[in-house]
């Protein structure tokens, strides 16, 4: 059951692609599969120190050797899936995708735009839902719906679902780095009509991969210490608040602020709500429970600083409130810390280091 699944807890933005890329470095992952569609972004740093922000592959592919793949779940972009596999240098034999994966046509992105979407639920317009509703409605026109039926996509069209059963015979690890958070989910987030096109917990994950939930063997539920949702009237967000209070109460710079990876538009941002948290563990059962962003309590946390004081912010401010200890630590873009390296003398006897 050599299977891994990366979901956030929240709103989306909660670091997954990090996660997922320190999962797969570290188990020396075979495939890392990304689902979902282009109107979110994974952000991680490589082994060469450079940040990349993708929409349309996994950032785990970043893992040295890691084949990532596209499944039937995937709904694509050409434009941007052509400019990523530019950009990272990859060729057919490091990406795979299923010739059952949705296709984004430039008259969906048109749709969503024109729909009045964008204002009224805080939609990215990327034309993902638009691009769903068109496969679902199986109505044959002059457009394409699958990927299988893109000339240029031809050469990494793959049939992903033997590769996969391939790698699980063989004990090979596959990771995949779920899309959005909990809260966004179309079913269960509870936050409809502020949400995605799709459900966003880690059974649906696994079904849209064309794996079995018996492949499963390890759950990371990932989260952020101040959870952000999208511009504009993106929905309800519990204590919000501005970047400028927050910068000035955590030390960080005076115009420090979060942008989308989609739209570069500046982010909402609010404090902990462990009520969304708590269903997402309810609805994920996760094995561990990761916190980024964790030096947004005092920015000294960033350069080490873990006293007794940010002890108490991480018990009393986060993991009282879910009843769960927290297992893994994100204090900047490219740090993860086992809770232990930060507070060994806190820390229960259960370790989280699983594969290292």
């Amino acid at each position: 059951m050599p299977v891994s699944v990366v979901v956030g807890g929240q709103f989306g933005s909660e670091g997954k692609g990090k996660v997922a890329l320190y999962i797969a470095e570290r188990t020396r992952a075979a495939a890392v599969v990304r689902v979902g569609g282009t109107n979110s972004g994974h952000t991680a740093a490589g082994r060469d120190g450079v940040t990349r922000a993708l929409r349309q592959l996994p950032v785990s592919v970043l893992a040295p050797n890691a084949v990532a793949v596209l499944p039937a779940g995937a709904i694509i972009d050409p434009k941007i899936f052509f400019q990523e596999v530019k950009e990272l240098g990859l060729g057919p034999d490091r990406v795979y995708v299923s010739p059952y994966a949705t296709l984004i046509t430039e008259s969906d992105k048109c749709i969503e735009s024109e729909s009045g979407l964008v204002e009224r639920v805080g939609s990215t317009g990327s034309g993902t839902g638009a691009a769903l509703i068109r496969r679902m409605r199986r109505c044959s026109n002059d457009e394409p719906v699958l990927a299988s039926q893109h000339p240029e996509l031809a050469a990494f069209v793959k049939d992903t679902d033997a590769y996969f059963e391939h790698l699980l015979s063989t004990g090979e690890r596959i990771v995949i780095e779920g899309s959005q958070g909990f809260g966004l989910s179309l079913l269960h987030g509870g936050f409809y009509p502020y949400a995605t096109s799709r459900d966003t917990t880690a059974g649906a994950f696994v079904s849209e991969a064309g794996l079995s939930p018996r492949d499963v063997d390890d759950i990371t539920l990932v989260m952020r210490a101040f959870p952000i949702r999208v511009a504009g009237n993106s929905g309800p967000l519990f204590g919000e608040t501005s970047w400028a209070a927050l910068a000035a109460k955590a030390g960080l710079p005076a115009d420090f602020q979060e942008f989308t990876t989609s739209t570069r538009r500046v982010r909402r941002v609010g404090r902990f709500d462990a009520n969304v948290v708590l269903c997402a563990i309810r609805a994920n059962k996760p094995n561990r429970i990761v916190l980024n962003h964790f030096d947004y309590f005092n920015a000294a946390i960033r350069q080490g600083l873990f006293d007794e004081e940010s002890r108490n912010l991480l018990v009393e401010k986060i993991e009282r409130p879910i009843c769960r200890q927290v297992d893994w630590i994100g204090t900047a873009p490219a740090s993860l810390l086992d809770r232990i390296e930060a507070f060994p003398k806190n820390q229960a006897a259960r370790s989280s280091k699983k594969y290292m």
